[in-house]
């Protein structure tokens, strides 16, 4: 327990050292540390976090009990490991730079949407859903944030209209051209459609949800964009975002989300944080009624 104490003495005869240069380095390594924690947290690279933790607990362990063989062998295990977590974590890393590298200048100089331009199209957007979800017709679109979909927007074929429920009805019916792709809205135009999306690699999906929903949370997982996905086969509107897919909402809670996203730039919580504000209220009102 030397070590222990040495290291809390070691702290702190530090502390009055500390300058604000050191604070703001600190921040900034725990703002990065929490950023990944955050990106990690529902792939695959989750339970490979962990099992470092527990090795990097262990080899503390080892050295503390004075476990000499052991602790030269996880050192060495270590710092081979650099190595092994860039080829492990590829995937990952990927995925961070492609949405980090999707900030482009373009998004500092586009002209601003207003709050009118935004609730049209959020109108259109809904009611199209709420007509194909009915009439069992499936439907992927995807909304643009902060991150460019222009490479997506590639795969597919240009559009460059206003949002109107019947275009979006037209592009998704059954024996359209572009039904099977995705649709991309970006600053409140149909930029394209036909779009083909990134898969998930999730394998923890439930067995049920077929390759429009798996592309539709692949496309929330490689970036920032929001997407709504109207099953054919029953109807059910869902919305993956963050890698995470929320199912059956109905039709005013599509709204009230879409409009505490896209018309209320001072909102910072999450949007599942909304959906399920929006659920109580719900609920309360059908239990007052």
């Amino acid at each position: 327990m030397k070590e222990i104490e040495s290291m809390i003495n070691s702290i702190g005869n530090a502390l009055p050292t500390i300058s604000v240069t050191d604070i703001i380095d600190i921040a900034l390594v725990t703002i990065l540390v929490y950023y990944v924690i955050m990106k990690i947290r529902n792939t695959s690279a989750n339970r490979i976090v962990k099992a470092i933790i527990l090795l990097l607990a262990v080899t503390l362990l080892t050295d503390i009990f004075k476990l000499h063989t052991m602790h030269f062998l996880l050192n060495r295990v270590l710092e081979l490991g650099v190595v092994a977590l860039v080829i492990v974590f590829q995937p990952e890393l990927r995925k961070l730079l492609e949405r980090v590298g999707g900030q482009s200048l373009r998004d500092l100089v586009t002209k601003p949407v207003t709050s009118d331009e935004s609730m049209v199209t959020i109108r259109e957007t809904v009611e199209a859903c709420d007509n194909m979800s009915k009439e069992r017709v499936g439907a992927l679109i995807v909304f643009e944030r902060i991150n460019s979909l222009e490479q997506i927007a590639h795969t597919g074929t240009k559009v460059n209209a206003e949002v109107s429920q019947e275009l979006i009805r037209n592009i998704f019916f059954p024996k359209a051209a572009l039904h099977d792709g995705a649709m991309i809205i970006s600053n409140n135009r149909i930029t394209a459609a036909g779009c083909v999306l990134p898969l998930t690699e999730n394998r923890n999906l439930s067995s049920d949800l077929g390759t429009r929903h798996r592309a539709g949370i692949g496309m929330s997982e490689n970036s920032d964009a929001l997407v709504i996905i109207v099953s054919e086969e029953t109807g059910a509107i869902s919305v993956a975002t963050e890698g995470m897919l929320k199912r059956g909402l109905t039709v005013e809670t599509l709204r009230k989300m879409l409009e505490q996203e896209f018309t209320n730039s001072e909102q910072k919580e999450s949007v599942f944080d909304r959906i399920k504000k929006i659920g109580r209220k719900e609920n309360d009102s059908d239990a007052e009624a």
